[in-house]
């Protein structure tokens, strides 16, 4: 069976099923994240046409929201960024995803990782 998170948008509702079997680090920390109401009140703040919406750590005034220890990569599932798929957003270090995500507006084969690179 699926989990399913729901975000409430002022926009609309969004539903996204989460894979625990593929990515069991990744969900457990994004369902925590939205289980504790971290998500509340923070905005989609970089909205890209035909590429991604990111959301996940910032208030309406921008200021960035104190997130838990980062994450470890789990790139070697066979998940990829395909359109309408979310995935962790992250800095140059693969380990280092926390609370903000994407969504992929189209298919992003450019942003696919995989361990090493």
């Amino acid at each position: 069976m699926s989990e399913i998170v729901i975000f409430e948008t002022s926009m609309g509702v969004i539903e996204i099923e989460m894979d625990r079997e593929n990515a069991p680090i990744t969900v457990e920390n994004f369902v925590k994240y939205a289980s504790n109401g971290f998500f509340d009140g923070t905005v989609f703040h970089r909205v890209i046409p035909g590429f991604v919406v990111q959301g996940g750590g910032h208030l309406p005034d921008c200021t960035q929201k104190q997130t838990r220890a980062p994450i470890k990569l789990e790139a070697d599932n066979g998940l990829r960024n395909y359109r309408g798929t979310i995935s962790m957003a992250r800095t140059n270090d693969p380990n280092s995803a926390t609370s903000q995500f994407f969504l992929n507006l189209v298919d992003n084969g450019n942003l696919n990782r995989s361990p090493g690179n």
